[in-house]
């Protein structure tokens, strides 16, 4: 049966692509507005480095919250999209009075610290949609329909920014979020599925079996209960079951290192598009679109690339392609030619971050899916504060070019890497 057929699914679909369609609005605006504020390529690298500090901060509660509240998964959904109204729609208040740069430092920083908790718990909210056998399906459906909503989001911000200025996007922003709160009341989860006792820990030669468990999962804490489950612990348990599992692990830790070459590119781009080659936040927000072609792109063909390919081969190839595309784009001669780079760089990373999400979903305990994915993202989160800060000093100082081109490599000889770990030959999804 398709999934557009299932009321739950479809009605989750809609919710958060209508999230997802504000948040494409900040995604352009909130670059633009911080660098019609200051001026400064390097203040809009701080403010990405606080963001990623505060995604850091919330990913080490985030799972636990998502655990404890396994019943109520939704409602810190409803909560954090709430939230998000708020701080996002306080900065068009304030600007209506006068310009607050020093605001931006404080709210941005906070409403990244609620989107940690909302991703992590939207994550573990999936497999509770949808058969375990249909989960890279939905994601792909999920990340499609996201992508389709960034399509219109980054043109139609770059187009009311230049006419009423960055605040004005950011207000659609914060009423997006409002209705998406809304929705989430349509929404109905499955009951969760039984565990197995019996059921063997994955292999690394096909560690994508649906109901794959892992022999390192902290099964006694379990019984204690989430509610005696601290932050650290939470995250201290989820810590655990990655170092633990032959695929996790190798993909934390690289992943660590190819976030930090790729956080702040919307950024540098932005930066770039608006500074060196002096377009206008119309054409700033066209560049961006084309983006998000990438990522539908990818959505599209990632389920069938995972069964053709397998995991491991697929993730390779994709981030080291991704590092010679994002050096193509400091190339590109052009607006026109930076569009096409970006759309490409959006297709490497759309494919190997679904494939690795869906991954996760499959091989991680009900009960532990909210810690894990917390570890899993703040560790990888550990420096992206830094490779915001220095990818968006050395755009404004030693040009956009040399930068990009010294991330990219970077990029493709971390992905090359994972040749020397078990990730070369995680199997096939059948």
């Amino acid at each position: 049966m398709s999934l557009f057929r299932d009321r739950g699914f479809v009605a989750f679909l809609g919710v958060q692509t209508l999230s997802a369609f504000g948040d494409a609005f900040s995604f352009t605006a909130v670059p633009m507005l911080v660098l019609d504020a200051t001026r400064s390529a390097t203040a809009m690298g701080a403010v990405k480095g606080l963001d990623a500090v505060a995604a850091i901060v919330g990913g080490l509660a985030a799972g636990v919250i998502a655990d404890r509240f396994a019943a109520r998964r939704l409602t810190v959904l409803r909560v954090c999209d709430l939230a998000r109204f708020a701080l996002y729609g306080s900065i068009p208040l304030m600007w209506l009075l006068q310009p607050q740069a020093w605001l931006l430092f404080v709210v941005l920083p906070i409403a990244g610290f609620c989107s940690m908790v909302f991703q992590v718990t939207y994550v573990t909210v999936v497999p509770r949609l949808v058969p375990a056998d249909r989960i890279t399906e939905a994601n792909g459906i999920l990340y499609g329909a996201f992508s389709a909503a960034y399509l219109a989001g980054p043109a139609l911000a770059g187009l009311l920014s230049g006419w009423l200025g960055p605040p004005a996007a950011l207000a659609v922003d914060s009423v997006t979020f409002l209705l998406s709160a809304a929705g989430l009341s349509f929404v109905r989860l499955r009951p969760p599925a039984p565990k197995s006792e019996d059921t063997p820990a994955p292999q690394a030669e096909d560690a994508a079996g649906p109901q794959a468990e892992d022999t390192a999962a902290p099964q006694g804490e379990e019984a204690k209960g989430d509610a005696e489950v601290s932050a650290w612990r939470g995250f201290a348990e989820g810590v655990r079951f990655l170092r633990g599992h032959p695929l996790l692990w190798p993909l934390t830790v690289l992943l660590t290192f190819l976030i930090c070459c790729t956080t702040a590119l919307d950024d540098v781009v932005v930066y770039h598009v608006k500074e060196d080659l002096h377009r206008s936040d119309t054409v700033v927000g066209l560049v961006l679109t084309a983006g998000v072609v990438g990522s539908m792109l990818a959505s599209a063909l990632v389920a069938r690339l995972r069964r053709r390919f397998g995991f491991g081969p697929l993730w390779i190839v994709s981030y080291t392609c991704c590092g010679v595309l994002l050096a193509g784009v400091g190339f590109a001669g052009g607006a026109v030619g930076v569009a096409v780079f970006v759309g490409a760089v959006m297709v490497t990373t759309g494919v190997a971050g679904i494939a690795s999400m869906s991954l996760r979903q499959e091989v991680t305990p009900g009960p532990l899916l909210g810690r894990v994915t917390s570890a899993f993202w703040t560790l990888q989160l550990t420096l992206a504060p830094v490779g915001a800060v220095v990818l968006t000093f050395a755009a404004g100082h030693v040009g956009v070019r040399m930068t990009l081109a010294v991330a990219g490599a970077v990029c493709s000889l971390t992905a090359l890497a994972a040749l020397m770990t078990p990730i070369r030959t995680a199997g096939r999804v059948h």
